[in-house]
């Protein structure tokens, strides 16, 4: 199969969907790479090295999309690329298209086969392609958002940590999955205390057994995220539901309920956020304040860390990618049940649920697809 790689146009996104190490195991299987000029740049990764490793190099993005059969990327595809998508080209990205209804039209309108990273699920109902940038973007959660809590960027003023004499911060985490997770590790490691909530009593139960002390468990009620935004310092906003919006927690009128200065990280914005008053934001203009209330909300959080981010995606897409390149999208999600939950658009179709669900499009079952 041909595999292309083209560079990441969208704003301030400095990873790459292919290590120099991913693209030698594609050639290693008989498969030809494509990756346009300095797609690796932004993550460490120079024209050289790709070549070294069997790649070929490409001077646009045009004649990435021209001549592959599949294309790997990042970041969902831009207005810009849309043009360049042909039909029965195979996609592979994250898509999150629950959260974009013109992505979702333009993907149909395409033909392609769109088959996305964050809807690709075990048997265990984990989300394997989604795991290492959830690790990255919860533990970056707690470093910016200790940042945004300092007063020059109009947060609190307070330490998450503090220091002998003066009590940490209050961290609220919305969310005890991976994102969820990694986020109160990170702010029970900086000394402050952490809340985490859930409605799994199970996945709090495994929660409250392995992390420290300073880690409170609960479940979570509108009720009691009313009471507990009252005097928390950061919050983070880390719910997902596979392939759909995120549901609104925070309410845009529970605002006025928040200390001036607290902190908000809506992890979920880019399925829509969990903050009702979250709209997707940039690395070079991350925050912005409605109610005195500061509000991170970068989309692609994990493109601030290309290089720990671009190893670790590579580590858990290349495995499915192979399946794709030497069976051929059909077989592959045929035979693999985790790959075929991963299929959103096929040649006009929508074939997960979720996505017609967010925008009343006809559904089409993906087994009819594939029979």
């Amino acid at each position: 199969m041909i595999i292309g790689v083209p560079k990441e146009i969208k704003q301030s996104e400095n990873r790459v969907a292919l290590t120099p190490a991913g693209v030698m195991e594609f050639v290693r299987h008989g498969h030809s790479v494509y990756i346009q000029t300095h797609a690796g740049d932004g993550s460490g990764f120079s024209d050289d090295d790709y070549s070294e490793a069997g790649a070929q190099i490409l001077p646009t993005i045009e004649e990435v999309y021209r001549i592959a059969e599949m294309i790997i990327k990042v970041k969902e595809p831009i207005e810009k690329e849309y043009s360049l998508i042909r039909p029965d080209q195979l996609l592979f990205t994250y898509f999150h298209f629950a959260s974009y209804e013109p992505l979702t039209k333009a993907m149909i309108a395409s033909n392609a086969i769109c088959l996305a990273y964050e809807t690709v699920e075990s048997s265990d109902r984990s989300l394997p392609l989604l795991v290492p940038m959830s690790e990255v973007a919860g533990r970056m959660a707690i470093q910016q958002g200790a940042k945004y809590l300092e007063k020059p960027q109009q947060g609190r003023g307070v330490l998450l940590g503090g220091v002998p004499g003066v009590p940490p911060a209050k961290v609220l985490v919305l969310g005890g999955g991976i994102v969820g997770t990694q986020a109160a590790k990170m702010a029970a490691g900086l000394g402050a205390m952490v809340t985490i909530l859930d409605v799994s009593l199970k996945r709090l139960r495994y929660l409250s057994d392995v992390m420290p002390a300073n880690v409170i468990t609960m479940y979570s009620n509108e009720f009691t995220i009313r009471r507990l935004i009252r005097n928390h310092d950061l919050i983070v906003g880390a719910v997902l539901i596979p392939g759909a919006k995120a549901p609104h927690l925070i309410t845009r009128e529970m605002l006025k309920d928040m200390r001036p200065g607290t902190v908000v990280v809506d992890v979920a914005v880019d399925q829509g956020g969990c903050i009702e008053t979250c709209r997707p934001t940039t690395h070079d203009e991350p925050t912005y304040i409605i109610d005195k209330v500061v509000h991170y909300c970068v989309a692609n959080m994990p493109g601030a860390v290309p290089y720990t981010s671009t190893i670790a995606l590579t580590n858990a897409t290349l495995p499915y990618a192979l399946q794709l390149a030497n069976k051929g999208w059909k077989k592959a999600c045929a035979d693999n049940q985790e790959l075929k939950l991963g299929l959103n658009v096929v040649r006009g179709k929508v074939v997960y649920k979720g996505v017609s669900d967010a925008f009343g499009l006809e559904y089409t079952p993906v087994d009819t697809i594939l029979s």
